[in-house]
């Protein structure tokens, strides 16, 4: 049996620290992301435990009567512990070589692992449908190892909200961008 993980960036937000909630555009494009799922099934949400992505889906999971389940390995990856000015080129760097790091930051291998294991987790599970709340960079290195292309191309083209499908079943995974609110895409 196959799977559809929604894969889901959060809403736009007052910043980067853990507790930065939605901005009022924010809380407006959370509805707007209900709204989008309100045709689509789902059994299982998970989010990273960031209070930008679970407020980003807590319309759609009492619109849909679901429990909100968190994950600390959803959350956002740190690039470096201290601000880089030159961080956009720090972080090209870190896609083109998976295993650089800078101080007190995890490579994009170890991002990207922690993100799988969330991934080969729903795929074992009983859920068909399930949505993933999280962050840019790590939605982007995990769209990378089902679409190597994406890299950091793909997570500059990245808005808040987005929405990517990933469908995985015994022999084949596929990667399709299903909606952003800022360009109104949809493929449905």
């Amino acid at each position: 049996m196959g799977k559809r993980i929604y894969l889901v960036r959060h809403c736009q937000a007052e910043g980067q620290e853990f507790d930065a909630p939605l901005t009022e555009t924010g809380k407006k494009q959370a509805e707007k992301l209900a709204k989008f799922f309100s045709t689509i099934d789902l059994d299982s949400v998970i989010s990273s435990p960031y209070h930008r992505a679970i407020q980003s889906v807590t319309p759609l999971t009492r619109q849909k009567e679901l429990e909100l389940k968190l994950d600390d390995r959803l959350s956002e990856r740190v690039l470096s512990a201290i601000n880089l000015d030159d961080w956009q080129e720090k972080l090209e760097t870190s896609f083109q070589d998976l295993d650089v790091t800078y101080q007190g930051g995890e490579s994009s291998r170890e991002a990207m692992a922690r993100g799988l294991h969330v991934l080969e987790e729903v795929c074992q599970g009983s859920s068909e449908n399930i949505l993933i709340a999280t962050h840019g960079n790590l939605m982007a290195l995990m769209i990378s190892h089902f679409s190597p292309g994406f890299g950091f191309d793909g997570w500059k083209t990245l808005q808040n909200p987005d929405v990517y499908l990933i469908e995985i079943d015994s022999k084949k995974s596929t990667v399709d961008h299903l909606w952003n609110e800022k360009k109104d895409v949809s493929h449905r």
